[in-house]
């Protein structure tokens, strides 16, 4: 039975001029968030100077793992921008796989640095709104990655034909959880002592600002992919 209701897609009722000029935005604001994402994990490792500590390496991790590779991961699938737009499905989804492979295991480096440098300066643990937001995005990540896996496996899994299109959302859903859990967690870390006694003034303002663009731009890739838009009916 046909459905009375069908989807517009992004773009559909605006001019030839007006569709060009959202297409080219959108290009401009994913190549953007690349360039964020990409500057703000050098900017943090080198204000972190690895070496001088074992706290040092545990922002230099996780820049890496989630303002890296969880936002290349994702934005690998944009049509605009991607350095990996010519890429095959499967290609992009291998690259997916790959990046965050490194996502789970660059991040659990990093927590154990944390671990170790906590242990050795004898402090608690968790005691900070950072550490508890840092914890539940390493935890929404590994449920992130099982849903991941049985969108990749259903047959080894033995999951029913009709499971993976509702996995596919729920995988696509969570990713979108982490992100914005990540870029708080990064946000919350510029509130802390070592950061605040690092950056200060206007670069500090600038540098709670940076991570929010990747996260809209990561949010409404995701959002436009997965989520039902506006209705029309017949």
């Amino acid at each position: 039975m046909p459905s009375d209701v069908e989807y517009s897609p992004v773009g559909e009722g605006l001019g030839m001029r007006d569709f060009w000029l959202y297409v080219w935005l959108r290009r401009v604001a994913v190549i953007a968030a690349h360039v964020t994402g990409v500057g703000l994990t050098i900017i943090i490792s080198l204000l972190s100077r690895p070496g001088t500590s074992l706290f040092s390496w545990h922002p230099v991790c996780m820049s890496v793992a989630y303002c890296f590779c969880l936002t290349e991961g994702i934005l690998l699938f944009s049509a605009e921008g991607s350095p990996f737009c010519c890429k095959s499905r499967k290609n992009k989804v291998c690259l997916h796989w790959f990046c965050q492979a490194l996502v789970l295991i660059v991040a659990a480096t990093g927590l154990g640095f944390m671990v170790a440098s906590k242990n050795v300066s004898e402090l608690p643990h968790l005691v900070s709104w950072h550490s508890t937001l840092g914890i539940s995005t390493l935890a929404a990540t590994v449920l992130q990655a099982g849903f991941g896996i049985c969108v990749k496996f259903p047959k080894l899994l033995r999951l029913s034909p009709s499971s993976p299109p509702r996995l596919k959302l729920y995988h696509a859903t969570c990713g979108l959880v982490v992100y914005l859990l990540a870029t708080v967690t990064v946000v919350s870390a510029m509130f802390s002592d070592w950061f605040q006694a690092t950056v200060r003034g206007v670069a500090w303002w600038a540098f709670l600002l940076l991570p929010l663009f990747p996260a809209l731009v990561v949010m409404n890739q995701i959002t436009n992919a997965y989520l039902p838009r506006k209705k029309i009916t017949s």
